[in-house]
């Protein structure tokens, strides 16, 4: 007893009870995956052996305060950041002992006062204090499509002889006598609402309280004078003035590369196999060579591209459209020297050539397929029984053949709307009440004979001038014919969804490709930097300084041209660009270059590292698999929340990726360096630096997590429901808490363990950002694709390449260590 409550009371005893912690959170989601939620909080998250190991935590924290005289020395940061989290462990169980949670179901016109709650000892249901009755639930739809964009509930509360109004929907709450009321879900027959019901005000009260203790300690942990992070600095500052004071010579051997690289994740036998029976001896020559030499000027395809259209609830130039288009068939941005609105003008125009055009991108062995191959000589779709049979299986259980055939099929299905004109959206229908917009393909019997009339002979006519413009070059009927088409579009856009300044601009968005050319100025500048921050390191000389500040106001500008672009992409969209996995990823190389720039100012080494990764982050956001289109937003993102929860939270993993690099530059030193003081300052010079970026990034991941929390409790009446995402975001918090506090532990306190740690803690980022949406299961699992799964396989052999440093430098270290931490 005496041996455990010593282990209990000691710095050991934090960072073993927080590994154990994290293995156990890690272990839940899995065991979500493969059985189920209710299995992971029944055999983990509510299990007696986890809520004992959360109180030991508690008791350590406890102990060790008291031990260590830390309220005697003052360390007010440190007090209040784990007091605040002690503080939000006892919010948890109050809502875990005392917390409500429940539905409540009613259709329109009846009422209802009974609550139905799922426990695990069964359905429980219990009586509200009031009665709800609901007049009218609508579902609200983005114009011209089926997605929808809120849920509303209109509903009478019946409470003390009195009757009110109120209206329920996403992000908007009702709270009564404790209750509170959040729009969950809804009838398919969209005649009834389901409103989850949540009672927990003393739980919440603790928990917030916690938060606001949380977010007070890390500001007071950047600010106060005594902080670690201010020692940091201190010591950084210490290190650089007996660096200076050294003017040895060092040659570096070897600083090693890493990269990324694309690959197709699809088995090319198996892709082989599904397209070899479509090689039925058509000879495509004559057709390619058509469309090569029948090719639309830029001049009038560029006015093509800049007609307004409707797709998918969203009004966008034809250009972006085309764009889309191009990149899901080809898997390419052009197609024989034709740019996307030539492309898809010409396919338009001349289906008859493009059905026998080799341009369906399948695999790597057998590229491309034409539309022909995919039919019979009688018309019959040759993997329509095959879908039959995979539509008939559970999703989880496909195998990734299939879920290529399903893939390759809507790649047909979308060339089949195409040919028959049904997408995308030209014509406005005036008094539409979904302002749907309709094409050639469409029942056109919703318009008025005059319109219906005119819409048929103006697009035909178009599509047969264009045809004869290529013949004559004399492209001004087309342009007539365009002009005639966008008149009517202005003329009957009654609800207003033409915004010429946005068109304009997202014209100018796509064609700038401005993420493209951040991507190369930040490989060409952080490459060059990178090396004269290395030269720097070793012999400080004038002019080696001048070329480098001229390298970092050339990042300067790229880095402001990068901003401009996420600026261009949030007024185009409406809204914060970091809804999806396309944006996050901008955003996390904007975020990590950033991170550059704060710790830049210390040491240029770092900046530079910042924007060769931040180049490799933005070359992976332009990836096949990774989407970057516009979309519209699911009802539950469309909140204030998105813009502060995940701009905080994403920022951190900038601050993480730099110490990753930090710390993979000093392990990589250690490997293949000569010992020499000079090397022994400079890694410790970059470990401080490291540990500075790691405790920022920390503390955003941290009060990021719990803004998510908020978000959550204010959309949907829970502030943490064990989501796979909420979980590996927690794990992350606590892998970056013990690499910050290993420095306690006297024989854990050398720069190798605490570098080495640093770079195997990334991969719970990569995890938690990547790792959940395309893994695990849950609310965050968005964008999962197979194609993606040649990153992760890019990632182990980084990691791989990681461990094999990691070993080389283990035997190195002694050379190396200063424990002055």
């Amino acid at each position: 007893m005496e041996r455990f409550f010593k282990f209990l009371s000691s710095y050991k005893g934090s960072i073993v009870l927080m590994f154990i912690y994290s293995i156990g959170l890690a272990t839940a989601t899995f065991v979500e995956k493969l059985m189920s939620t209710q299995a992971a909080k029944m055999l983990i998250y509510y299990s007696p052996l986890f809520i004992l190991l959360q109180l030991l935590l508690v008791i350590n924290f406890l102990l060790v305060l008291f031990k260590s005289n830390y309220i005697k020395s003052k360390r007010w940061p440190l007090i209040i950041i784990h007091g605040a989290l002690i503080v939000i462990l006892g919010g948890a169980l109050t809502t875990y002992l005392f917390g409500k949670e429940g539905q409540i179901h009613i259709r329109e016109g009846e009422k209802s006062d009974q609550m139905v709650m799922h426990t695990s000892k069964g359905i429980k249901t219990e009586t509200l204090p009031f009665v709800l009755e609901l007049r009218d639930f609508r579902l609200n739809r983005y114009p011209g499509s089926n997605s929808p964009s809120s849920y509303e509930s209109d509903l009478l509360v019946h409470l003390d002889d009195e009757v009110r109004e109120v209206s329920v929907f996403m992000n908007n709450v009702l709270d009564l006598k404790g209750y509170r009321f959040f729009q969950a879900s809804y009838d398919q027959d969209e005649l009834g609402t389901i409103l989850s019901v949540n009672k927990d005000v003393a739980g919440r009260t603790i928990t917030y309280t916690g938060y606001v203790l949380l977010l007070i300690g890390f500001i007071l942990m950047f600010l106060m004078p005594d902080s670690r992070f201010r020692k940091l600095g201190e010591k950084l500052n210490d290190t650089r003035e007996r660096a200076k004071k050294i003017s040895l010579i060092f040659v570096f051997t070897l600083i090693p590369m890493l990269g990324l690289g694309q690959n197709n994740a699809s088995n090319p036998n198996e892709t082989s196999s599904t397209t070899s029976s479509f090689n039925n001896g058509f000879n495509h020559t004559s057709a390619t060579e058509a469309v090569k030499q029948k090719v639309i000027p830029a001049e009038h395809s560029d006015k093509f591209g800049a007609l307004p259209i409707q797709f998918r609830g969203r009004v966008m130039p034809m250009n972006t459209f085309s764009s889309e288009i191009l990149r899901k068939i080809h898997k390419e941005t052009t197609i024989y020297n034709l740019n996307s609105d030539q492309f898809l003008l010409s396919l338009l125009a001349m289906p008859q050539l493009w059905t026998h055009v080799n341009f369906i991108a399948l695999s790597d062995d057998q590229p491309y397929a034409s539309y022909n191959q995919f039919f019979d000589e009688r018309g019959n779709y040759l993997l329509l029984s095959q879908l039959q049979h995979i539509y008939h299986q559970p999703a989880d259980k496909r195998t990734a053949y299939e879920k290529d055939l399903i893939k390759l099929d809507e790649q047909v299905n979308i060339l089949y709307q195409l040919f028959m004109y049904i997408i995308p959206g030209v014509f406005p229908h005036a008094d539409d009440p979904s302002h749907t917009w309709y094409n050639l393909g469409d029942d056109l019997s919703v318009f008025t004979e005059q319109d219906s009339i005119f819409i048929t002979e103006t697009f035909n006519n178009y599509l047969l001038e264009v045809r004869l413009s290529l013949q004559t070059n004399d492209w001004s009927k087309p342009d007539e014919l365009l002009s005639l088409i966008n008149e009517y579009q202005l003329r009957n856009d009654k609800a207003s969804l033409i915004n010429s300044k946005k068109i304009k601009a997202e014209l100018n968005y796509n064609h700038l490709n401005i993420f493209n050319s951040s991507k190369l100025g930040y490989f060409i500048l952080g490459g060059l930097l990178l090396v004269f921050a290395f030269m720097q390191l070793i012999n400080k000389r004038k002019w080696i300084h001048i070329v480098s500040i001229i390298l970092i106001i050339g990042i300067s500008i790229v880095f402001i041209y990068h901003i401009i672009g996420m600026g261009m992409r949030w007024y185009i969209s409406g809204y914060a660009p970091w809804s999806n996995s396309y944006e996050t990823m901008v955003y996390v190389s904007w975020a990590t270059v950033l991170a550059g720039f704060i710790f830049g100012r210390k040491n240029i080494l770092t900046l530079a590292l910042a924007t060769l990764f931040g180049g490799v982050i933005l070359f992976v956001s332009g990836l096949n698999w990774m989407d970057p289109q516009i979309n519209t937003l699911v009802p539950v993102l469309n909140s204030p929340w998105l813009m502060f929860h995940v701009a905080v939270i994403v920022a951190a993993y900038g601050f993480f990726g730099i110490s990753f690099l930090l710390g993979l530059t000093n392990i990589s030193i250690m490997s293949f360096s000569k010992e020499s003081p000079l090397m022994i300052l400079r890694i410790r010079e970059l470990s401080i630096i490291n540990n500075m970026s790691l405790l920022t990034g920390l503390a955003l991941m941290t009060i990021g997590t719990f803004l998510g929390a908020v978000w959550a409790n204010e959309s949907w009446g829970r502030y943490w429901g064990w989501d796979p995402k909420e979980t590996w975001a927690l794990i992350t918090i606590v892998v970056y808490s013990i690499v910050t506090h290993l420095h306690l532990v006297k024989k854990w306190n050398n720069d190798w363990i605490f570098n080495f740690t640093s770079v195997l803690g990334f991969s719970s980022v990569l995890m938690t950002y990547l790792g959940v949406n395309y893994f695990l299961s849950g609310m965050h699992s968005y964008g999962q694709t197979d194609s993606s799964s040649s990153v992760f396989v890019y990632i182990a052999f980084v990691f791989l390449v990681i461990g094999n440093l990691g070993f080389l430098s283990y035997r190195r270290r002694k050379k190396f260590n200063d424990t002055d931490f």
